[in-house]
């Protein structure tokens, strides 16, 4: 029997569930919060988005220091690296957030519960100890999963989180690798890899496709890779990895090709694996309940976040689309605010994706791979950087605005930004596009001078017509 009912039980307190439980306690519900982990926030809050940003913010500011600002007339004797304090730092980024999230729990009178969330029938959900014992059994109208995701294992290497690591074990480095190698050369990949390269370490990257971020624009590829080469990475592509030995002082690896032929060894100190998350779905009692799973191992929902066993909704990574912090925070708010009775909505099409290296890579639609294969014709718009005079003060050239938009309508379909400050230049791009702009549209709005941003508009008036600075 259940110990108390709520009008909602979120199972999992990553960006997805905790957003989703503040904007359920909002909208009037009585809300209870399970969670694994002794803090809030999930694997972004705790070991993933932000002590990686904190880092990436740290390394690049050593970096800076070291090598850039003397262009700047700012001279210096080369930096020291006090190791301790930059990772203390990081610590107290994440500390603080964590602590964020829960005085907003109490704010809004979430009831939490410690412990791992098993849905045992319909309406009722257990909290287990880590003995597997059963702590609190609660009653729940409407329970909503948001457990997250997890490392995808690689075969023949097995995770120590010391010298064969993972992003987790990445964070906790007790000192800067003399090598790294990190396997992967996806978004986690290179922003882990671009920390510790900038700290010191010879970075090697070695991906099993011929080309590195797959899924982003070829064309932006093509210069990223250019630019972090530039920055010293190094890259083993079309590569895989098939035996770690981290028996001896650090870890030798097996690296054949991906297409087969003789295969060569690589040492190194570290290695860091990064080929991608999987949805956490075990031990949540599904197979139990009847809550079905797609052929991708990610739970079935409806366009209403239902599963397909009503009053059971899932969010996040562990159904389809984006598997990005910033999607599951609004996956959550849609499904409430529609268990709530109102009209929630989430367009996948239009999630933004940021890779925070430097330069930054981000984008939102489109791309000209995806575009070509569906028949679609469009136009290209492009502004480099080295053309907009606030990059040229800032020092910060690198890079370009793409844009591409509809050869007949002029209605963009995807903006894609490799440059000093493209994370924060895609959210015009996404609202632009949320409501159907076309590259005219963007063109004429008024952009602020001297601001990165005309970058955008340059963009955008090269895709509609012919761009005025260039």
């Amino acid at each position: 029997m259940a110990n108390e009912t709520f009008d909602l039980v979120v199972i999992g307190a990553g960006p997805g569930g905790y957003v989703a439980a503040i904007r359920a306690a909002q909208l009037g519900m009585k809300v209870a919060m399970v969670e694994k982990r002794a803090t809030f926030g999930g694997t972004c809050l705790n070991v993933g988005c932000i002590p990686s940003k904190a880092l990436l913010q740290s390394s690049h500011l050593f970096e800076e220091a070291g090598h850039d600002l003397a262009q700047h007339g700012i001279l210096l004797d080369a930096p020291r690296l006090d190791f301790a304090q930059l990772m203390k730092r990081k610590g107290e980024v994440v500390d603080a957030t964590t602590k964020g999230v829960a005085f907003l729990f109490r704010k809004n009178k979430i009831a939490s519960f410690q412990g791992t969330g098993r849905i045992d029938k319909a309406g009722e959900v257990s909290v287990l100890g880590d003995d597997g014992a059963v702590k609190d059994t609660l009653g729940a109208r409407n329970i909503l999963i948001a457990s997250g995701s997890e490392v995808t294992p690689l075969p023949g290497v097995t995770v120590d989180e010391k010298k064969i690591v993972s992003s987790t074990g990445a964070l906790e480095l007790a000192e800067v690798p003399k090598q790294l190698v990190v396997v992967g050369a996806g978004i986690i990949g290179l922003e882990l890899g671009s920390v510790w390269r900038r700290l010191g370490a010879d970075v090697t990257v070695i991906e099993f496709l011929d080309r590195i971020t797959p899924g982003v624009d070829d064309e932006i590829t093509k210069h990223f890779q250019r630019a972090l080469a530039k920055q010293g990475l190094k890259f083993k592509l079309g590569s895989k990895v098939t035996k770690a030995d981290a028996s001896g002082q650090g870890v030798t690896l097996i690296v054949e090709p991906a297409k087969g032929g003789a295969a060569e060894t690589v040492h190194a100190d570290v290695v860091l694996v990064c080929i991608g998350r999987r949805p956490f779905v075990e031990g949540l009692g599904l197979d139990k309940v009847g809550v079905k799973l797609t052929e991708r191992g990610r739970i079935a929902v409806d366009g209403h976040f239902q599963t397909s066993v009503p009053g059971i909704y899932a969010i996040g990574d562990v159904i389809d689309g984006p598997m990005l912090a910033h999607k599951a925070s609004e996956d959550g708010i849609a499904c409430v605010e529609t268990i709530a009775g109102q009209k929630g909505h989430v367009n996948w099409d239009l999630v933004p994706s940021i890779i925070y290296t430097q330069p930054e890579v981000a984008w939102v639609g489109k791309t000209e791979e995806q575009l070509k294969a569906a028949g679609v014709a469009y136009k290209i718009g492009k502004y480099p950087f080295t053309a907009d005079p606030r990059s040229r003060a800032n020092g910060a050239t690198e890079g370009f605005v793409k844009v591409l938009a509809d050869k007949a309508t002029d209605k963009v379909l995807g903006v894609h930004i490799i440059g000093a400050e493209a994370g924060t230049m895609i959210a015009e791009a996404g609202i632009a596009m949320e409501f159907s702009a076309s590259a005219e549209d963007i063109g004429r709005v008024c952009h602020a001078h001297p601001t990165v941003n005309e970058a955008m508009k340059e963009a955008a008036l090269s895709a509609w017509d012919k761009p005025i600075h260039l």
